[in-house]
């Protein structure tokens, strides 16, 4: 049963143990021990891989310096019998064209995926449509919306995922919203469903900050007029929080709904808050072996589980290293700035997430600036809210919510 609090009911105290998201345990088995040693053995053997060829290049000068006039080593391509020379820094070796083209292939077999879903999805109170978004960087974003058939629209929702998942699998809440007027636009941010990006891998969440104020602005655009709400679920949270931190686009929003949000992280150990930069700039799509691949319980729905985890649009591997130092900063960005919020919002949260902490939804309702802002804590609900069997009831708070500021 919901518990609705409009005031603080908690302890009070600072959250001892603040994970973050994703629909598995992944963030917490990157501070493991195991992972430490790991992770001390990759950096120790990366750091002898560079010293080396600086040791034999020493050889290389010294040898050819008494024989030459010591000009830098360089590979050189024949053709028609004039020698080009070209540095050899800039030729690519095979096993990375190799995997480039391996990544690209990966990318279209998920986009074609997603867009089959889309076309395959002919519902009658719905129409799903997809379209790709290109970004400043010139990425390609997959993108969807869920428009409803047999009544005027009269609202919009942006929806982001959680880490490692995709929009689609909110396509039953779109239609939801649908049946109440309102038109939904889902986004797969950068590495994850029908977009461009190795498979979870986030090179930075600023990434998806930056993509999501440039959809939401596209999508105001397209419907003038109508006012917007913005969906998010536990990294997609936290992606959200951090774009209303721009009173620009804060201004334009009639108010968010998160459930289960990455608010915050706190490591088991100081000293991963030291090497996360590190290794994941040496070796930032690492995947850390000691993760498990399911990790913690997400949903107490048997059925739900297993259609989430044998959707292929799901990343189920080890986390990157890269994305897992991603969360930490963009979760140490929304601490120290929580009390900047001012945009209207829901947070729901199930007590029993061991995914993300409860009490950090509780710090962010205390802490932001916002006038209008409800906190609901379900007793015994596990990380992914729309997927408990509780759902039906979750989807009508949310609903509810924006009814109750549509036009206010």
């Amino acid at each position: 049963m919901a518990a609705e609090l409009m005031s603080s009911t908690m302890s009070g105290q600072p959250a001892t143990l603040i994970l973050t998201s994703g629909a598995s345990g992944r963030i917490r088995a990157i501070f493991s021990l195991q992972a430490l040693r790991s992770l001390l053995m990759l950096i120790n053997a990366v750091v002898l891989l560079l010293l080396l060829p600086f040791r034999g290049r020493r050889r290389t000068m010294s040898s050819s310096s008494s024989s030459s006039s010591g000009e830098k080593v360089e590979k050189q391509e024949v053709r028609k019998g004039a020698v080009v020379r070209v540095p050899a820094a800039i030729v690519p070796s095979r096993r990375a064209a190799a995997a480039a083209v391996a990544a690209d292939q990966e990318v279209a077999a998920r986009r074609s995926m997603a867009v089959r879903r889309v076309l395959q999805d002919k519902g009658e109170s719905s129409v799903r449509d997809f379209e790709v978004f290109v970004t400043a960087r010139g990425d390609n974003i997959f993108t969807q919306s869920w428009t409803p058939a047999a009544i005027e629209t009269r609202g919009l929702v942006v929806l982001l995922h959680g880490l490692n998942e995709h929009s689609g699998r909110y396509s039953d809440f779109a239609k939801r919203l649908n049946a109440n007027g309102y038109k939904v636009y889902g986004i797969d941010w950068i590495g994850h469903g029908g977009s461009d990006g190795l498979h979870a891998y986030v090179h930075s969440l600023d990434y998806a900050v930056a993509d999501m104020k440039s959809f939401l602005e596209k999508v105001l655009a397209d419907n003038p007029g109508l006012p917007c709400f913005c969906f998010g679920h536990s990294t997609g949270g936290a992606i959200i929080l951090k774009a209303m931190l721009d009173p620009k686009v804060e201004a334009r929003v009639a108010g968010v709904a998160l459930t289960s949000p990455a608010v915050g992280v706190q490591p088991s150990h100081p000293i991963f808050v030291v090497l996360a930069p590190i290794v994941s700039f040496l070796l930032p799509r690492y995947q850390v072996s000691a993760a498990n691949k399911k990790g913690v319980q997400v949903s107490r729905d048997p059925e739900a589980l297993l259609a989430k985890y044998s959707d292929p649009l799901v990343y189920t591997g080890s986390i990157r290293a890269r994305t897992g130092y991603e969360i930490l900063r963009i979760t140490s960005y929304l601490q120290k700035n929580l009390t900047k919020l001012r945009v209207p919002f829901l947070v729901l949260h199930g007590s029993a997430d061991t995914v993300t902490d409860p009490e950090a939804s509780q710090k962010l309702y205390e802490e932001a600036l916002s006038t209008d802002k409800t906190i609901k804590l379900f007793d015994g609900l596990l990380h992914d809210l729309l997927f408990e069997p509780e759902r039906e009831s979750i989807m009508q708070d949310v609903i509810e919510w924006f009814n109750n500021r549509l036009y206010s």
